[in-house]
């Protein structure tokens, strides 16, 4: 069971870290997605609970690093620049590596934490 949390107000140009108790396995990704309303749920970041080899959307590059704590089973999602348009809400998810499809389709993960709710104000 996931779950997620660190979501809340916060003025544009904040920061922000959501933490994910997740269930790391070594063969396992872990992601982060977020769904605004009326949106479909977009891949924002993605690291490998084995080498920690990380992924990125190209709109929270350079504004988002995920990391993930192996001794703790966290994933980690520290946030800043943040602009109004980067408010939803917030999911991790993991799935094994490998596979068909790619990691940042949210179809691909197999277990998610319920969202927390990310707001920005402008």
């Amino acid at each position: 069971q996931l779950q997620a949390s660190g979501g809340g107000l916060v003025q544009a140009g904040g920061s922000l870290r959501l933490s994910c108790a997740a269930s790391g396995r070594t063969n396992w990704i872990s992601g982060w997605f977020r769904q605004a309303p009326g949106k479909e749920r977009d891949f924002i970041a993605a690291i490998s609970w084995n080498v920690g080899t990380t992924y990125y959307d190209d709109s929270v590059k350079g504004r988002c690093t995920i990391s993930r704590d192996k001794a703790k089973n966290m994933v980690y999602l520290q946030m800043s620049s943040l602009k109004p348009e980067d408010t939803a809400v917030y999911y991790c998810a993991t799935r094994e590596s490998g596979g068909t499809v790619d990691y940042t389709r949210a179809y691909g993960y197999a277990y998610w934490g319920q969202g927390t709710q990310v707001t920005v104000s402008s």
